[in-house]
């Protein structure tokens, strides 16, 4: 019982997986009641959303007065939907879709992540009734100045030392690196607080002395952080990961013999992480940049690879390959993996070929739906190359770098055990968030009847 309170509890999941079911099926009896009732009503309905889609398409995609004009249109279509069904005697109909519509999508979603935060529980990831482990000589790496002072702030060196955990602050003049190997030859447990770059540094100095580590996300954006399932603004609590007991062993990813805990972005991307305003203004340098990088006098970038047939591809406008598969809706955004076990590395290449496909793939960006480009391929592997006739520019877990071609990407399984602590649910956003499709309905009904 114990386990079931800790993530939420079984039969409120399954209160919510049976509310789900039952908006699915008043949305359908609505339809079906149209369609006898009032069959011209559900087809003006029908075209009004086509005519709102459309509407909305152009408003994202075209610029000057046409992108007002859209908007206008989108939202008087949709009125017009509404409005015709009110009008035509529809109004229990128009109810019955904007209650269950509502309900299916917060059910569903708490269905399933009780569901899946249950399984992950029993899985022992984590088991937040684990009793306190005993770590011997534990030490945490610092760096005082990421995250703008995080470690001043949450007065991290005095939590640590209150939890019998030896504090390393970084300074200006020295080797992160270097640190790590020295605390590392007498730790029994090592961590770093910092942001993702620090974290891919300590974790390889851990994984190559064979010890635990512990991720405390006192970084700016913490990637690392949210996909091992952490609180990323509970930065103290991180700390009890030292004593936890919460076993997560993961994958670790390597270009060229570097290390990368998140991914590594070639091609547009890489190029908009050269810029001096992106660490400041992410979403907004991107996009600037992106529709010049992407447009017709754009300079085709040399990167050379093979698909997943096998297929030979002579360019790019991006390649991001991740340790394991992001879900991403878009490509600044920064997506999460629902797992980092699986053994195998990420891979998402962009094609651009003309002026309009460009245009659609900003558009596509801007409603954070790029994965339904036409020039997006996304698949999975064991290694990975990509050729180039000069260095090639990269981003590496956000860091600005460039290689020297060829790069090539391998991924060493379950390469490093890191400590959660009892507040981390051990699960990213992708893990918890339900698609919309037949097998998500499957899911629900699992979870409806006991099964899950």
């Amino acid at each position: 019982m114990r386990a079931g309170r800790a993530t939420g509890g079984g039969s409120t999941g399954r209160l919510a997986a049976w509310l789900a079911l039952v908006a699915v099926a008043a949305v359908i009896a609505a339809f079906a009641l149209l369609a006898v009732r009032n069959w011209l009503t559900l087809l003006i309905m029908l075209a009004a959303l086509g005519v709102a889609a459309a509407a909305a398409w152009l408003a994202v995609t075209r610029r000057g007065w046409v992108r007002p004009v859209a908007a206008v249109v989108a939202v008087a279509a949709l009125a017009g939907a509404a409005i015709a069904m009110i009008v035509r005697g529809a109004l229990d109909e128009l109810v019955i879709f904007l209650v269950a519509d509502f309900v299916f999508v917060w059910a569903t979603k708490k269905a399933i992540r009780d569901s899946r935060l249950k399984r992950s529980a029993a899985a022992g990831r984590p088991d937040k009734t684990a009793p306190p482990r005993s770590v011997g000589k534990a030490v945490l790496l610092m760096n005082p100045k990421s995250g703008g002072g995080k470690v001043e702030r949450f007065q991290l060196v005095a939590e640590a030392e209150r939890r019998g955990i030896k504090p390393v602050l970084l300074r200006p003049s020295d080797d992160l690196r270097a640190l790590a190997h020295e605390a590392a030859g007498s730790a029994e447990v090592i961590g770093m607080a910092g942001g993702d770059g620090s974290q891919a540094l300590v974790a390889q100095v851990a994984m190559e002395h064979g010890l635990p580590y512990v991720c405390v996300p006192a970084g700016t954006r913490n990637h690392l952080a949210l996909d091992l399932g952490l609180d990323r603004d509970d930065i103290v609590g991180a700390l009890d990961a030292f004593t936890s007991g919460n076993e997560h062993p993961i994958d670790l990813a390597f270009v060229n013999d570097r290390i990368f805990v998140n991914n590594v972005s070639l091609g547009v991307y890489a190029e908009i992480v050269q810029s001096d305003e992106y660490r400041d203004a992410k979403r907004e340098t991107a996009g600037k940049m992106l529709p010049e990088m992407l447009g017709p006098r754009a300079t085709p970038f040399d990167l050379r690879f093979a698909g997943p047939d096998g297929g030979e591809h002579r360019s790019a406008q991006m390649v991001l390959v991740s340790n394991n598969p992001y879900v991403l809706d878009s490509l600044v955004g920064a997506g999460s993996r629902p797992r980092m076990d699986t053994g195998k590395l990420g891979i998402v290449a962009v094609e651009v070929k003309d002026a309009a496909a460009a245009a659609r793939l900003v558009s596509l960006e801007a409603l954070h739906d790029v994965r339904r480009f036409e020039g997006w391929t996304e698949w999975s592997a064991d290694t990975f190359q990509v050729d180039s006739g000069s260095p090639v520019a990269a981003g590496i877990d956000g860091e600005a770098v460039r290689l020297d071609p060829p790069l090539r990407f391998t991924i060493s399984p379950s390469a490093l055990t890191v400590l959660l602590p009892p507040s981390a649910v051990g699960l990213s956003p992708a893990a918890l968030r339900p698609g919309l499709s037949v097998s998500t309905l499957g899911e629900l009904w699992e979870i409806a009847a006991g099964r899950r």
